[in-house]
């Protein structure tokens, strides 16, 4: 090897053990070939190696665990109870003879299933009355059960179906989950928002099995996460008054001034994406809880209690879906031809009360005569 080389061999050499000792023991080192000298061809020469460094990492400033949400409207500790509609009362059938009296109608949508599955009564999933009043700033929703529990084991859920435009399909829900507890929270409510307009199915007019839809499928508030754009957009709480077991307050801007509102009690599914639940299913899968029918008893859907939808802010015709029948102008009385084989059982308006004006009769929980045949 010639002198030339020879210095170049031991200049790389140098290089490599200077970096080697300035290098950090927890980088990882980068390879470099080292550069033979113009004209020559490199043979074992070692490597000039580059090892990188980092700087200390800073320290981050722990952010907080918890944000503490400021609420600017609370729920009125008097909260109004408001006008009462009622709802089919199990418990003197549900006990004895694992039935409910009435009011359970599949193809509308109507549920009186305060059932478990093997058609074991259900008190504290029985709703017996609900009542909306408001204030400046809220609906309050009061729900009156026959039990006293609402916090069972079985995980009852409660929730406010509202209808906005009044035809039938629900538009938002809010819905409060236990624990509940004396004082109002948002803590364990949230609401969702059908903003495709499928949570009737095909139709609100009938059941639709199988359909194919997504119920409420917008979460649009969040209490225990703090999410959406309103913090006190729903609360709930055990009722202080006898009038009512749960009152679930939701802002007055959510429904507006006219609308239609329901109530419903559910252990069972307790998916409102699944609503309605009469279009996941055929009559013969969900069951029945009224014997004599030949559905009866329940199968896949039980343990839920819904309630017909009350008119809020303008007078209803009597055709809207759902409507209450506590709430339509009462038929004037009347001999004449009715509609063969209408049940009249828990009508105060009976199918002898329609004449040739109005010749069909639409059973309960409408209890009024039509120019129409009852679908």
């Amino acid at each position: 090897m010639n002198a030339k080389r020879r210095i170049h061999v031991l200049f790389a050499v140098l290089i490599f053990f200077i970096y080697a000792c300035g290098a950090s023991t927890t980088s990882q080192p980068t390879e470099l070939p080292a550069t033979a000298p113009a004209g020559e061809t490199a043979t074992n020469v070692p490597p000039i190696v580059i090892t990188a460094t980092h700087a200390p990492a800073s320290t981050a400033t722990a952010l907080p665990t918890e944000i503490k949400v400021i609420h600017f409207f609370t729920p009125a500790p008097d909260a109004p109870v408001g006008r009462i509609v009622y709802d089919p009362d199990s418990s003197g059938t549900g006990i004895a003879d694992k039935r409910a009296p009435y009011g359970d109608s599949f193809d509308l949508n109507f549920l009186e299933r305060p059932f478990l599955q093997d058609m074991t009564y259900a008190p504290d999933l029985d709703i017996v009355l609900f009542g909306l009043g408001q204030d400046t700033d809220f609906y309050y929703a009061s729900i009156k059960m026959i039990g006293n529990d609402p916090n069972h084991s079985m995980g009852i859920q409660f929730g406010v179906e509202i209808d906005s435009d009044k035809d039938g399909f629900g538009n938002f829900v809010v819905l409060a989950q236990p624990p509940f507890a004396a004082e109002w929270t948002t803590e364990n409510v949230q609401a969702f928002a059908d903003e495709n307009h499928n949570t009737s199915g095909a139709s609100p007019l009938r059941s639709d099995p199988h359909f194919l839809a997504d119920g409420y499928e917008t979460l649009i508030f969040d209490g225990a996460n703090n999410f959406g754009g309103d913090p006190d957009l729903g609360w709930a709480r055990l009722s202080p008054t006898e009038e009512a077991t749960i009152q679930i307050a939701f802002k007055r801007n959510l429904a507006g001034d006219e609308f239609m509102v329901s109530v419903l009690a559910d252990a069972g599914l307790k998916d409102v994406k699944q609503l309605d639940y009469v279009d996941r299913f055929s009559e013969k899968e969900a069951g029945s809880p009224i014997k004599g029918v030949r559905e009866y008893p329940l199968q896949s859907l039980f343990a839920v209690d819904n309630t017909c939808r009350m008119p809020v802010g303008f007078q209803p015709t009597g055709f809207e879906p759902m409507v209450c029948s506590s709430t339509v102008p009462p038929t004037p009385k009347s001999t004449g031809n009715n509609q063969p084989g209408s049940p009249g059982e828990g009508c105060s308006v009976q199918p002898t009360d329609c004449d040739e004006t109005a010749p069909y009769f639409w059973p309960f929980p409408h209890c009024a005569c039509s120019t129409e045949p009852y679908p």
